[in-house]
């Protein structure tokens, strides 16, 4: 029977332990010799190393562990000290493992502080035998070691202080850079694991761990961007969606990579940040973004919840100190509680704010502080939300509120109820009526009294309720709707009133433009004042009865159009964000499917139409949503009729020419798997538009650096649906992914002269065909060449007039087919006047083509106006084609006086109006739109009766709908060197029409960012589309709303001055109502007026960079220097958002600070490189340098900057600065100015990371090749270390490991663990470590050559977490 282990190994250590009786009986009195001694070890080791040998692999830890258990169950302070020896020779002899002897040592229970001598023999032999153990096992020991350190109690007595040191010993080994256990980045990693920030270590250790963390301080200082704290978005801004912005959603902190102990600040809980976004309109998307929040998981945010809650304190002192705060007035603070009380809604309702605790934490920061001005609408925000949602929650959850009250109100009167605000003062009367409901239904103790302030107010609603007749001209309805929203019996009254008034019930029936349309006869919609009086409650219960009533009336097939009031209410109420669900997503997913379903086409156009006129930031995925819709809706039969058509076509146009540049990928990448929903299958002009969308989207966002298209099946898609080609001035603009696809994807074009043949072709068969019905179907027939216009062109041009066959074969058409034959109509025309005579001829030509429009409405202007402008034709073709377009616009008087006229008497303003519908109906009596060919009819011979059903038509007209045509028509025009004055021409009589344009900043800042380099030099043209878009609008807006007076002043002249440079951009736009805007917010608006003014400047751009970059770089008395890092957030913001000749410029500032002999000199004047590159220690001591400056303004442009500009940055690296680098500083410059940024890499473009990563070696190896000496090795290692774990993984190993084989040796040692070469060999010279390499044998235990960053736990710098995330 074979013997236990414990057995054995008992038998061969107890045999040498054993003493003689005599000695027992003198103990301490005998001594070995050192001969003896020896024999002793030798002969214990021997019968050891024969035991082991027949040891199986899986018993070696069990055996050891044994030993250490044996050893620490001794008493004799001598046996101890031998056992020791044993086990220190057995590990020198190669007999044991050094990492399996240290592990057992150091989890002994039998450790502890208190038997000193197995303490310090413990720790002396881990000291001795560690630099055998592989460096993930160091990093393991050094965390054992640290824990067993922290036993220590706190007092303990000196006289064993000397032996318990003998730990401090090893970690101060562990820690030893010059030893080189482990990467120094692992230590880091456990120390900080186990002192966090703030905290001490263990008194034993005493300054050898904070001077090890400091010692990584200029590594993290390499990763941290300068002056973070105080860098802030622009909310809805392109970079804003990045990932530059997150925040951790339990503490606000930034989400900082590796435990390196960063400045204070950056561990921060960022809520000025939070709070700073949440103050701005339309931020949602961005809070939730920043903090990660999902609507589909309902989690409470606590930290959001506080911000929010300091919001309304904030508007409350706000209030207070409002010079001209009127509670019946509002004052500048009204737009912030409007726009709090759409936060407040959104957040709580998606449950990631609780109501209650944030009226508590309300009542808390409120008493004592006599703030009462803004109470009234403080009730009104909360109000909103409890009349929504009283009936689905417990009373328990509102009551809070009466304490709030009791703060609050200690007296009230009866306002004015003729004024908007009144509403607000009744807020709380209005929640204690619900909150008596409430505690009615549920028959609960509750029963709140009303409290005596109240009573007044609560006999004004009783008193007013019986009154049954309510007027409008008063607050009264609002005030009853918003009391009683909960009590249907009571709230059927006063809703009803409202109802009546725009559904227009009554017998009265009204004409709608066109022929045998009419519509219900109520024109007044409700004005915005009495729906902004209305609680969120009031308004679901009255936008729900109107899409209702639109659903039913669209089943019943009602012949009566919806009334004019009724249409324009619905679209206001679509504006407010809190009632998205019922409004714009249920307009989207319910009423127009459903519109749809019914076959209600006249309510179907209504509802195209005001989405195309009357709708104001709305999301673009529900703006693709409906595009998607309006393709599917094309490929309907019953939409081929001509004024449907022309409407979907024209709103499709609209939405996709509107889409903003930092929309497009975000919203086109959710389709790439079926990209055919969101292109037409047969419109050639609408997938052009989705292409130059793509272009301009992809050149703003500067993500033609990218290489490859992400938008490739897209564009194979197109060519599939509608194969087409560009001309070479269209394409020349495009950026160099798309001009690469359109090279490759060529399609051949028919040439002039077959269309020239084909069409006499056709006329010949047209005048020798004798049968009526053979020439209708022969030329409607499906298939037949699209060349029937061409035909009717030729008729005219011969006879003077069209049969009625011709309209007959029109109408058989159809709309849809149509559009194919107006296509070759306009390369018809083209040829037509390429070889006309001139003179005489040419203008019958321009008469015929007018007469074609405007007296027999065969085409509407703005389609052919498309169609012509969407052509590809090159060199003198082009020129003639855009000569069409100006004849077409110009020469007759039809559009002009259309346009003056509609420009002259109408406002962009419709939210303000009540008699929109008047003004449009004298419009059209004035200038009848005639869209079924009814001028034809009356010329024909003999003319025919026509009277075709119109559509209603609320808000378009040939002028609207020509809008976005004209966009086109001005970038067309643009492209063309040889056509600008023709611009200039258009643009002086049609300009005007941008007054109605609803995004005409934007539309002027992608022309000029998207035409830059065209317009370079064409100072005078780009003066003319700025002013002739911006004075448009000059009656409608207040002076210096965009062009600063400055530049008006001097912006003409091309001289370089800094004085248009923006003061702030926090804007000059304070009251202003958001929800009508071109903007969502003053900072969006400021950044976007700032740019187009830099850009339409006379100056290169090269030279406003450069300027914009001297204001905070050169001493500017305007910047104050305690301002300085808020004026780099704006810097950077402007700078970003203009084109690549701007912003490039900051590229040779780095590369001149690189230069500079601070950073070049070998010298060591400069002291403390890292102390030098701290900016804001140095601006805050007045001791800051140029090179300081400059990086902070990098990192100030980088973080706003989109990932399509950052991925300049390899490049510059490569090619600019790795050619130029070859001291110590300058090598950390870089690192410092591109190590921030490696994150953001990571997350969004990995191969930049990569590239980068090598590009830090290359430098590296550059630096070490022309230094005698190198200062600062460890701070450069630790963060080559970090980007390693962090980062790139073993993703640049190959390349990497041959640059650190030539690194000087002391370099090389430090590095050995990214190659994972043994110590002797990095010992050696470069010369034999080459060669060594290869045969990679030592006697040194090697570390194991498993990856580093394997998804083994034990390969990342922390035993517990791995972070690198695979490739």
């Amino acid at each position: 029977m074979a013997l236990s282990m414990e057995t054995q190994l008992q038998s061969i250590f107890e045999d040498v332990v054993k003493t003689e009786m005599i000695e027992e009986a003198f103990a301490g009195m005998f001594m070995d010799t050192p001969e003896d001694e020896r024999t002793k070890l030798i002969s214990c080791l021997g019968a050891f190393r024969q035991y082991w040998g027949t040891l199986p692999q899986d018993s070696h830890e069990q055996c050891v562990q044994w030993i250490v258990r044996f050893i620490h169950s001794q008493h004799s302070p001598k046996r101890i000290s031998f056992l020791y020896d044993c086990l220190a020779m057995a590990v020198e002899t190669s007999l044991l493992p050094p990492r399996m002897v240290c592990v057992a040592l150091i989890s002994s229970d039998s450790l502890e502080w208190e038997r000193t001598q197995l303490w310090a023999l413990t720790f002396k032999l881990i000291r001795k035998i560690i630099g055998g153990v592989d460096y993930k096992g160091v990093r393991d020991l050094l965390k054992a070691v640290l824990d067993k350190i922290q036993t220590i109690p706190t007092t303990v007595s000196s006289a064993i202080v000397q032996q318990l040191l003998a730990a401090r010993e090893v970690v101060e080994y562990i820690l030893d850079r010059n030893a080189c256990l482990l990467p120094a980045y692992f230590a880091i990693t456990e120390i900080r694991k186990l002192y966090p920030e703030g905290q001490l270590s263990h008194w034993i250790l005493g300054s050898l761990i904070s001077d090890f963390v400091d010692s990584f301080r200029p590594t993290a200082r390499i990763n941290s961007i300068c002056g973070r704290c105080s860098l802030l978005p622009v909310v809805n801004n392109s970079g804003a969606i990045c990932n530059s912005w997150k925040l951790d959603p339990t503490t606000l902190r930034f989400p900082l990579r590796g435990m390196l102990p960063f400045d204070k600040d950056l561990f921060e809980p960022q809520t000025g940040l939070l709070r700073y976004v949440l103050e701005q309109p339309y931020s949602r998307e961005m809070v939730c973004n920043m903090l990660g929040l999902n609507k589909q998981h309902k989690q409470r945010c606590p930290v959001l919840e506080e911000q929010l809650v300091d919001l309304v304190v904030y508007a409350m002192e706000r209030s207070e100190t409002e010079e001209h705060f009127d509670a019946d007035v509002g004052g500048t603070s009204q737009l912030l509680w409007q726009h709090l009380s759409s936060q407040l809604i959104f957040f709580v309702l998606f449950q990631f704010a609780s109501f209650p605790h944030m009226v508590l934490s309300l009542h808390q920061k409120l008493a004592g502080r006599g703030l009462i001005k803004g109470r009234d609408h403080l009730m009104w925000v909360l109000l909103q939300f409890i009349s929504g949602s009283i009936q689905k929650n417990a009373l328990a959850d509102f009551l809070p509120v009466m304490k709030l009250f009791d703060l609050l109100y200690p007296r009230k009167r009866v306002p004015d109820i003729n004024k908007p605000q009144s509403t607000h003062s009744f807020a709380m009367t209005c929640i204690w009526i619900h909150l008596n409901r409430k505690a009615q239904n549920d028959n609960s103790k509750l029963q709140i009294p009303i409290p005596h302030s109240l009573k007044l107010h609560h006999e004004f609603l009783q008193q007013s309720l019986r009154n049954k007749s309510l007027g409008m001209s008063d607050y009264k309805i609002a005030l009853l709707c918003n009391a009683y929203s909960t009590n249907s019996e009571c709230f059927t009254l006063p809703m009803g009133v409202l109802v009546e008034t725009i559904y227009g019930n009554g017998s009265m029936r009204i004409n709608l433009p066109g022929t045998n349309c009419m519509a219900s006869g109520s024109v007044t919609p409700l004005p915005m004042n009495l729906l902004d009086s209305l609680t969120v409650h009031a308004k679901m219960s009255l936008i729900h009865s109107i899409a209702t009533r639109v659903i039913k009336l669209a089943h019943a097939k009602s012949s009566i159009a919806l009334a004019p009031a009724l249409v324009e209410t619905y679209s206001r109420l679509l504006v407010y964000m809190e009632i998205e669900s019922l409004g714009i997503k249920g307009f989207i997913s319910q009423l127009l499917p459903n519109v749809f379903k019914s076959h209600a086409w006249g309510i179907l156009h209504t509802l195209l139409e005001m989405f195309s006129y009357r709708m104001h930031h709305i999301q673009p995925h529900y703006r693709v949503q409906l595009l998607s819709h309006l393709h599917s809706l094309a490929a309907v039969p019953q939409t081929n009729q001509n004024q449907l058509h022309l409407c979907v076509e024209s709103t499709a146009l609209r939405l996709i020419t509107a889409l903003g540049s930092s929309e497009v990928q975000p919203q086109f990448t959710r389709f790439l798997n079926d990209p055919k929903t969101v292109l037409s299958a047969e419109s050639e002009e609408l997938n052009r538009a989705l292409i130059l969308t793509l272009a301009r989207a992809t050149h703003v966002t500067g993500s033609d650096s990218i290489h490859g298209t992400w938008c490739k099946d897209i564009l194979q898609t197109i060519m599939n649906f509608t194969p087409h080609n560009w001309a070479s001035h269209t394409l020349s603009c495009f950026p160099a992914p798309l001009q690469a696809f359109f090279k490759q994807n060529n399609v051949p074009q028919e040439s002039r002269f077959n269309l020239k043949k084909n069409v006499e072709e056709e006329y010949r068969k047209w005048k020798s065909m004798a049968n009526e019905n053979d020439i209708i179907t022969h030329f409607s027939m499906q298939g037949s060449p699209p060349l029937f216009l061409c035909l009717l062109w030729k008729m005219l041009l011969e006879t003077d007039h069209i049969n009625q066959i011709g309209f007959r074969v029109l109408e058989r058409i159809g709309a849809r087919a149509l559009v194919a034959h107006v296509r070759t109509f306009a390369d018809f025309l083209v040829y037509e006047f390429s070889t006309s005579a001139g003179g005489q001829q040419l203008n019958k030509c321009i008469e015929i083509l007018n007469d074609m429009v405007w007296k027999y409405n065969i085409v509407t202007l703005d389609r052919l106006i498309l169609c012509l402008a969407m052509r590809s034709h090159e060199g003198n073709e082009a020129q003639v084609c855009y000569f069409i377009i100006q004849l077409l616009l110009l020469k007759p008087n039809d559009f002009r006086n259309r346009v003056n006229d509609f420009v002259k008497e109408n406002a962009p303003e419709h939210w303000l109006q009540s008699d929109w519908h008047n003004k449009h109906m004298s419009y059209h009596k004035k200038y009848p739109e005639k869209l079924y060919f009814e001028g034809l009819a009356d010329q024909v011979n003999p003319p025919m009766q026509l009277q075709p059903q119109y559509l209603p038509i609320y808000f378009g007209n040939v002028c609207l709908r020509f809008l976005p045509v004209f966009d086109i028509v001005i970038h067309r025009f643009l492209e063309l060197l040889p056509v600008s004055k023709s611009l200039e021409t258009l643009l002086d009589h049609l300009g005007g029409l941008y007054k109605f344009h609803d995004r005409p900043v934007t539309y002027l800042y992608n022309t000029l960012h998207y035409y830059e380099r065209h317009l370079r030099d064409r100072t005078n043209l780009k003066r003319k589309l700025v002013h002739a878009i911006m004075s448009s609008l000059k009656d409608n807006r207040t002076p210096g709303w965009c062009l600063s007076e400055t530049y008006l002043k001097c912006g003409m002249n091309p001289r370089e001055d800094n004085i248009w440079i923006p003061t702030t951009l926090t804007g000059p736009f304070p009251n202003c109502d958001w929800r009508f805007n071109e903007f969502p917010n003053p900072a969006a608006h400021a950044l976007h007026v700032t740019c187009v003014e830099l850009m339409a400047l006379a100056v290169p751009g090269k030279d406003v960079g450069n300027a914009l970059l001297n204001v905070v770089l050169r001493s500017q008395p305007l910047v104050p220097r305690e301002n300085i890092t808020a004026w780099m957030n704006a810097i950077g913001l402007v700078i970003t958002a203009l084109p690549e000749p701007y912003w490039i410029v900051l590229h040779d500032r780095i590369v001149s600070v690189i230069g500079s002999p601070a950073l070049t000199s070998e010298t060591e004047w400069a002291g403390y490189p890292f102390a030098l590159l701290d900016f804001t220690a140095c601006h805050q001591s007045y001791s800051e340098m140029n090179c300081s400056y400059v990086l902070a303004l990098a990192h100030a442009v980088w973080h706003h900057s989109s990932i399509g500009q950052l991925s300049l940055i390899p490049k510059f690296l490569s090619e600019t600065l790795k050619p130029v680098i070859q001291t110590e500083f300058q090598l950390l410059y870089v690192y410092h100015l591109v190590g921030p940024f490696l994150q953001r890499f990571q997350q969004e473009r990995t191969r930049c990371m990569l590239e980068i990563g090598v590009a830090f070696y290359e430098m590296l190896q550059a630096v070490d090749q022309h230094c005698q000496h190198l200062s600062y090795m460890d701070p450069i290692c630790d963060f080559l270390y970090h980007i390693k774990y962090m980062y790139t993984g073993d993703s640049v190993k190959e390349q990497v490991e041959k640059i650190i084989m030539t690194l000087r040796p002391a370099m090389k040692l430090r590095l050995r663990f990214i190659t994972h070469s043994s110590k002797i060999e990095t010992s050696t010279s470069a010369a034999t470590a080459a060669s060594a390499s290869a045969a990679s044998s030592s006697s040194t235990p090697q570390p194991p050559t498993s990856s580093l960053s394997s998804s083994s736990a034990a390969a990342s710098p922390s035993s517990t977490q791995h972070s690198h995330t695979p490739m």
